[in-house]
């Protein structure tokens, strides 16, 4: 898969959602996205739309999905929160 959003972008939406989200039982959900990290805070998780985005060690991330259509909602919706901060 090619490299469709920038870990600096990742960065930035997660922490928004961190500051400007409504806590949920995961994290703090945004905009249609939910933001949370494990236990010892070095892997992030955004999660919407079908899709979970898993960032971690090396500046890496990894989408799970089952649908291209719920991948591109996901972007999207990052992307509208990228465009807040």
């Amino acid at each position: 898969m090619k490299n469709d959003i920038e870990t600096k972008e990742i960065l930035s939406v997660y922490e928004h959602i961190i500051q400007h989200g409504e806590p949920c039982e995961d994290g703090k959900h945004y905009q249609g996205v939910t933001a949370f990290s494990d236990i010892d805070g070095y892997t992030i998780y955004l999660k919407g739309s079908g899709v979970q985005l898993r960032f971690g060690f090396h500046n890496t991330y990894h989408l799970d999905y089952e649908h291209d259509k719920h991948k591109d909602d996901f972007l999207k919706k990052l992307e509208n929160i990228l465009n807040e901060v």
